[in-house]
């Protein structure tokens, strides 16, 4: 499987309507947002879920807020940035000046129109206010943000800052007068398609059509129900019809498309999956790196990611999958797990001094049966292994503990590579998935890596960060899989898109149709 390259963010300047100057950043053309009407009806949707009231403070919630918010930019299809409440922007020579030109005629819910004002409001916000997001390191680099008249936004950084356009599609704009501002943000105020309407946590979320939207003719339907439930059977759901999209496993995708009751389509970049273990507070001996490359060996990558992805799972050692701008053949041809092999795991346990059998791994996962899978593979060693598989929110509060040896996880698509990377930074946000690792020559690299305007030497720097990864165990990529996304017949003029966003630029839940 060849997924999408990530685009170089190498600069210069980029309007509305025009084409990519070689840059890899697609701008849509304003045909784009023509759209017939359709038939109305309420859309049921369910993906990921929605973690908190205030985007701005959000851990990964974006399958659903973004319906109700909106930023200056946005990631297409192809991984390119897309204009979206900026209607056009610039960036200077240096990479230190960026200049935005709002699109006129857009309303927040409450029915005030964005102004400049508003935009240099939300990006102080998180700037002085949110702590340990998915800003924070590109926050620190902002010198001064302010308005040039009632459409136009300066900002400017203290240093170039690479990925800062593709993270701008995670900044979301909100009217200061959403209830909470000034601490936490309760009944949030956006400009999106639906409005923030009734949420129930981890049950449902219903979102009103805005009929003040400012793309004519859109959204074309009432509403989207949400359903935010771990664990729920989404396929007998979807094949009721009491769900229109959603995300499935594998094995799900296929009984469905064999019913005919749903076409499978894929989000457009990959999940990455991967063994963690507990670096903030690790006991022995599963601090020994050698026991960390034993367990690795006891795993058979390849039988794991074709049984996650059928013929598209890539066995890999990247944070990437084959085909991405970012991705090295050489490293991935020494993955030295690339094979499982017993032999060698034994043999470094008996170099490490390690009884299998004296020891049990406290291993937490999430629900899921491939989790199941790599647990018996690691019991081959001798090891006694007690395992937590838990939903998603009960999950990252056990990781979040530290009380734990290994798991086997996974990570979805993001806006950029950066955001892969933050979260293995010592101040990244939610960092418990890969056992909060405190490394200052790993923040070291990955800082390089960001600041670096040359696509082929930021590929470099990211490279030797992953090679410190390697080097000190911190834990082990398995592969790669794209996340299916099953959509009923029904349903029209629906795409998934490169991350699991539900609303974008160029597509999501404004543009869907539900036929009779």
């Amino acid at each position: 499987m060849t997924a999408p390259v990530f685009p170089s963010l190498t600069r210069r300047r980029l309007l509305a309507g025009s084409a990519s100057l070689g840059l890899g950043l697609s701008v849509a053309p304003s045909a784009l947002f023509a759209q017939s009407p359709g038939q109305a009806g309420v859309l049921k949707y369910a993906t990921l879920g929605l973690d908190t009231s205030d985007p701005h403070r959000h851990t990964g919630s974006i399958a659903v807020q973004q319906c109700f918010v909106e930023a200056l930019t946005s990631i297409g299809v192809n991984g390119g940035v897309e204009p979206f409440l900026a209607e056009s922007f610039e960036v200077s020579a240096d990479g230190l000046t960026y200049r935005f030109k709002l699109r006129a005629g857009v309303k927040f819910h409450n029915g005030d129109p964005l102004t400049s004002a508003d935009i240099v409001a939300n990006i102080e916000r998180v700037k002085t206010k949110v702590r340990g997001g998915w800003l924070v390191s590109a926050m620190k680099l902002v010198d001064k943000v302010e308005a040039d008249g009632p459409d136009g936004v300066t900002l400017r950084m203290t240093e170039p800052y690479a990925p800062l356009l593709n993270l701008l599609s995670e900044l979301w704009i909100l009217s200061p007068k959403s209830e909470g501002w000034d601490d936490t943000i309760k009944t949030p105020i956006g400009t999106g398609p639906f409005t923030f309407g009734a949420w129930q946590p981890k049950v449902k979320f219903t979102a009103p059509a805005f009929p003040g939207y400012w793309r004519a003719g859109l959204p074309v339907v009432r509403a989207v129900e949400f359903d935010l439930r771990d664990g729920a059977d989404k396929s007998l759901a979807l094949r009721a019809g009491d769900l229109h999209i959603a995300s499935v496993e594998r094995d799900a995708a296929e009984v469905l498309k064999k019913a005919g009751a749903a076409e499978i389509k894929t989000l457009k970049d990959t999940a990455w999956f991967f063994l963690g273990f507990n670096n903030r507070r690790p006991r022995a001996p599963f601090d020994d790196p050698r026991v960390r490359r034993a367990l690795a060996h006891a795993v058979d990558k390849a039988a794991l990611m074709n049984f996650i992805g059928g013929a598209e799972g890539v066995v890999t050692n990247q944070l990437v999958a084959p085909g991405n701008l970012y991705f090295d053949q050489a490293l991935h041809d020494a993955d030295p797990f690339r094979r499982p092999d017993l032999a060698k795991a034994k043999a470094l346990l008996a170099e490490a001094g390690v009884k299998p059998e004296d020891h049990t791994i406290e291993f937490v996962s999430w629900q899921g049966t491939y989790t199941q899978i790599v647990v018996q593979m690691v019991r081959k060693l001798g090891f006694k292994v007690n395992h937590q598989a838990l939903d998603d929110i009960g999950a990252q509060k056990r990781l979040g503990q530290w009380d734990w040896d290994m798991n086997v996880m996974s990570s979805g698509p993001r806006a950029d590579i950066f955001l892969r990377y933050v979260r293995l930074m010592s101040d990244g946000p939610n960092p418990v998935l890969w056992g909060g690792i405190q490394d200052p020559a790993l923040d070291q690299l990955i800082t390089t890596a960001v600041k670096q305007p040359d696509a082929a030497k930021r590929k470099a720097a990211y490279l030797e960060a992953t090679k410190r990864i390697a080097e000190k165990s911190y834990f082990v990529v398995l592969g790669h899989a794209p996340d299916l996304i099953a959509v009923r017949k029904e349903v029209r003029n629906y795409e998934p898109g490169f991350t699991w966003a539900c609303h974008w630029a160029s597509g999501g839940v404004a543009h869907a149709a539900i036929s009779g």
